[in-house]
C-alpha cells in the first residue's frame, strides 16, 4: 500500500474517532442544534445550490464574475485585467457540482473560469494559486480534463518566476506602482501567499516535477521563520532585502496596525500549513498548524459565536465589523487538521459552521444579492469591502461543509448535533 494511502487512512480514522465527540459537544449561546451532521450539511448545501444558482443567472446575464457588493448594496464584479478573487466563484460552482452531480454546475464553472484563462501567463501577480487552483484545480480533480491540467501547469510555471532564491520566497506584490509603491517596500511577502502554495504542491504530485514543491517548501520555511510572533500570531507583511534575504520590516496592509493581529491573516496561516503537511508529511508543518490553530481557538478576542472581528486588536471592539471570511477559512482548515492529530479541532470547526449557518450570517433565499454569507471584510485600511458578502467567504464555507459531509458519509456511527 502506498504511503499516501496509509496517510489518508490514518487521517480518516482520526477524524471518525473525534467526530462523535465534536458534534455532540457543540452548543452556541444555549441554542442546541437538533439535526445530525449529515442533515446539517445537506440543508446548507441544498440552500447553497438554490442561492448560488440565482447568482449564476445574474452573472450569466452580465457575463461577469461576482466578487462582492458595493457600500450601497449594488453588485461589484471582478475587475477587468486581473482580480485575485476571480477563481472563487467558478470554484464554488465546482464544489456544488461535486455535491449535487448536476452537470449544469460543471458547465457554469467552465464558462466562468474561461473568462480569465489567459491570466495564467501574467507574471505580475502572486495570486495565481488562488485563481487557478480553486477553479481549474477543482475542475481537473473532478473531471480529469487534460486541458485543465495544462492550464494549471502554465499558471504554476508563471508563479514560480516570482521566486527569489536569495529570499527563499515568492514575492507578493510588485512595488513599482500603485499603493504598494508608497510603502517603501523592496520585496514584500504577505501571509496570504501561503494559500498559493497548494497549486505548486499539487503540480509536483500530478507532473512528478519537483521544482514546484521545492519552491513551495522554501516559501513555507522562510515564512515560518519570519512571519510569526512568539504567541504564534502572524504579521501580515514581511519586507525582505532582495539581495541578502534579510528582513527589512514587519508591516501590515489590511490589519489595524503593524503589530496587530489581522483576523484573516491568522486563518491563512493555519490553512496554509495544514496544506503543507498534507503534501509533505513533515512534522514541523503539522506542529506549526496546530500552534496557529490553538492560538486562534484560545484567543480571548474571539467572540462567543466564534466569528472574529476583522482584527483581534481593533480599537472599538465590540463595535467593530466581524469577518465571516476569516471564520470560513478557519473552519475548513480545522476540519482537515483534525484528521491528522489526536487533538480535537472538529468541535471548534462545527461551532464556527453553526454560527455561519445561522440567520445572523447566512442570507435568506433570494437576499444578499444571491451571495451565501453576510458580514465579511476585505480591507478596512483601504476603506474597501466593509461588512459585505465576499465570493471567497462563500467558497470556503461550501468547502468546509463538503469536508464535514465527507466525514459523516463514511462514518456509520453518526452522532447528533445536540
Amino acid at each position: 500500500m502506498a504511503l499516501t494511502e496509509l496517510f489518508e487512512i490514518k487521517m480518516r480514522m482520526s477524524l471518525f474517532k473525534n467526530l462523535g465527540l465534536a458534534i455532540t459537544a457543540m452548543t452556541i449561546g444555549g441554542c442546541q442544534f437538533e439535526k445530525n451532521a449529515t442533515e446539517f450539511c445537506q440543508d446548507n448545501l441544498d440552500f447553497a445550490c438554490q442561492q448560488v444558482n440565482l447568482l449564476v443567472e445574474d452573472a450569466q446575464v452580465a457575463n461577469k464574475i461576482p466578487r462582492t457588493l458595493t457600500a450601497e448594496g449594488n453588485m461589484h464584479w471582478t475587475r477587468d485585467g486581473f482580480d485575485w478573487t476571480e477563481g472563487f466563484f467558478p470554484g464554488t460552482c465546482w464544489y456544488l457540482y461535486e455535491y449535487s452531480g448536476d452537470k449544469s454546475w460543471m458547465k457554469a464553472a467552465d464558462n466562468f473560469q474561461n473568462m480569465f484563462v489567459e491570466h495564467r501567463l501574467l507574471p505580475y501577480f502572486h495570486d495565481l494559486g488562488f485563481v487557478f487552483n480553486c477553479s481549474y484545480g477543482n475542475g481537473f480533480r473532478l473531471t480529469g480534463n487534460e486541458k485543465y491540467k495544462q492550464v494549471l501547469i502554465e499558471a504554476g510555471n508563471t508563479l514560480i518566476t516570482r521566486f527569489n532564491p536569495n529570499v527563499g520566497c515568492i514575492r507578493s506584490w510588485d512595488v513599482d506602482k500603485g499603493w504598494q509603491s508608497k510603502r517603501g517596500w523592496e520585496y514584500p511577502v504577505i501571509i496570504d501567499n501561503m494559500m498559493n502554495l497548494e497549486m505548486l504542491f499539487e503540480l509536483t504530485r500530478i507532473t512528478g516535477d519537483e521544482k514546484y514543491q521545492k519552491v513551495a517548501v522554501s516559501h513555507a520555511d522562510v515564512t515560518m521563520q519570519n512571519h510569526f510572533r512568539d504567541n504564534m500570531s502572524s504579521y501580515h507583511v514581511v519586507d525582505y532585502d532582495s539581495i541578502t534575504g534579510e528582513v527589512r520590516n514587519h508591516h501590515t496592509a489590511q490589519g489595524y496596525a503593524h503589530e496587530s493581529e489581522w483576523a484573516r491573516g491568522q486563518a491563512w496561516g493555519v490553512y496554509g500549513y495544514t496544506v503543507c503537511y498534507r503534501y509533505t508529511h513533515d512534522q514541523k508543518y503539522l506542529d506549526q498548524a496546530m500552534k496557529i490553530a490553538d492560538y486562534i481557538i484560545n484567543n480571548p478576542a474571539i467572540p462567543e459565536d466564534k466569528i472574529p472581528y476583522w482584527d483581534y486588536d481593533a480599537p472599538k471592539i465590540p463595535d467593530e465589523p466581524r469577518d465571516a471570511s476569516a471564520a470560513a477559512v478557519t473552519a475548513s482548515a480545522l476540519i482537515e487538521l483534525n484528521g491528522y492529530v489526536e487533538k480535537d479541532y472538529l468541535t471548534e470547526a462545527c461551532a464556527i459552521l453553526k454560527s455561519l449557518s445561522s440567520d445572523n450570517y447566512r442570507a435568506r433565499l433570494g437576499g444578499n444579492k444571491h451571495f451565501l454569507l453576510k458580514h465579511s471584510v476585505g480591507s478596512i485600511p483601504h476603506n474597501n469591502e466593509i461588512d459585505v458578502p465576499l465570493n471567497y467567504t462563500d467558497y470556503y464555507y461550501v468547502e468546509a461543509l463538503l469536508r464535514l459531509k465527507r466525514l459523516e458519509s463514511k462514518d456509520n456511527q453518526m452522532a447528533c448535533l445536540k
